[in-house]
């Protein structure tokens, strides 16, 4: 049967299906049929070559179809697949990774319920933060992204992204990221507190560390529990394990997502087992979830963090940071932000960065923009990006930053 759908489709537009009958997040997406990817690359029906700079953002820190990982997916397939509902029976993938996770994190930090992404890892943290304190009153940051499912949704910093979809949960406040004065709005009224350490989607915007310290040791005082959002900035890409490692400072809980999985779905909010336990009783099953840390996808991500960790990919970022920072100089590139190998390119305006962002597509190189600076090009390689491919990129960033300028002074 399956062979035969494939031979009706197999002389269809791909094109027009996938517009027909996948649903669509925009009115332009870019359709690029990608029939295999590997390392840095990949490659379209026609075999044309684009070297990927945002890792399907942040998701394949360790590149594409890395072989230990394929080999762990292979290995597991050949095991089992579903078998229960979350936490009911020991499956040798979660417990290994789980206990992986908890070697290399502080010991507050050593009970891991694994999630099917990293919105819904923000929903459990925020429903954990709540029966925990006993509080409902959520405090998070203009401009931060979360995820797009409800909870996850109502405390994303956007009211553009928000207000189609009101009401949303009720006793959530937006304070402004690096602002001081205003954490005295954190009080014992406050459940939790939702913070990046970076924020990406603004284009890659990081507090200093004495904001960083005094949200910390704000929600201490009045006994609000610190949730940091490492969805986006954990696994590496920062230039440490993770981004809060850099604040000397540790939160309460920490949600992970994107590159957790290897490239396979899987997300987590991590906080004390004591703390965790609140989930297990009053009701019974208080967070539950049927495919969440799937085996295969846990043993996907166990696989990727021992390929970052024994291959010391994080050892070479700073190098390859400065071999951007100083190549991507241009009388367009207004400013060039970076935490590691998260990077943004700051334009005049959208209309530019788009025009630059689709030229550099055409060229090969795949890159992006961010949701809440519109005019900044997403640059986030795999770790395992080499120099050269590196310098090839920033050359043709450059040719067509040249062709953007002479264009405009016509």
């Amino acid at each position: 049967m399956f062979n035969f759908i494939l031979s009706t489709f197999a002389g269809m537009n791909q094109r027009e299906l996938f517009l027909a009958h996948v649903a669509q997040t925009s009115e332009s997406p870019l359709a690029l049929q990608i029939v295999k990817a590997e390392g840095c690359t990949m490659w379209d029906k026609d075999g044309k070559s684009y070297l990927d700079l945002i890792s399907g953002i942040s998701v394949c820190n360790i590149g594409h179809r890395n072989a230990k990982v394929t080999t762990a997916i292979k290995d597991q397939v050949d095991r089992y697949l579903h078998l229960m509902v979350y936490g009911e029976l020991v499956e040798s993938p979660q417990v290994m990774y789980a206990h992986k996770l908890s070697s290399v994190l502080p010991t507050s930090l050593d009970s891991i319920y694994f999630t099917n992404s990293g919105a819904e890892a923000i929903e459990g943290a925020m429903k954990l933060a709540k029966k925990i304190t006993g509080r409902t009153k959520m405090i998070a940051f203009n401009e931060s992204y979360h995820g797009s499912t409800q909870g996850a949704l109502s405390v994303m910093g956007s009211e553009y992204w928000r207000n189609a979809y009101r009401p949303l949960l009720p006793e959530v406040y937006h304070l402004d990221h690096n602002d001081i004065d205003q954490l005295y709005q954190i009080d014992q009224a406050t459940a939790c507190v939702i913070a990046e350490p970076i924020q990406a989607e603004r284009g890659v915007l990081a507090p200093s560390k004495e904001w960083m310290k005094a949200l910390r040791n704000r929600c201490q005082e009045v006994g609000a529990l610190l949730i940091l959002d490492e969805i986006q900035t954990g696994f590496g890409r920062t230039g440490s394990l993770f981004a809060f490692e850099q604040y000397d400072i540790q939160p309460d809980i920490l949600v992970l997502g994107k590159a957790i999985g290897g490239g396979m779905p899987l997300g987590a909010f991590i906080a004390e087992r004591s703390k965790m336990m609140e989930l297990a009783s009053n009701p019974i099953l208080g967070h539950i979830t049927t495919f969440g840390g799937h085996p295969v996808c846990c043993a996907a991500g166990l696989a990727a963090l021992e390929v970052l960790l024994d291959e010391k990919l994080m050892d070479s970022i700073e190098i390859k940071r400065t071999l951007l920072k100083n190549k991507l100089q241009h009388p367009l590139i207004k400013s060039f932000r970076s935490v590691g190998m998260l990077m943004a390119i700051e334009f005049d305006s959208f209309e530019q960065n788009k025009k630059i962002i689709d030229r550099c597509i055409e060229l090969g190189v795949f890159t992006d923009w961010f949701l809440f600076a519109s005019n900044c090009m997403r640059i986030a390689p795999p770790l395992v990006i080499t120099l050269d491919e590196l310098s090839l990129a920033c050359d043709i960033i450059l040719q067509v930053c040249d062709e953007v300028y002479k264009s405009s002074t016509l």
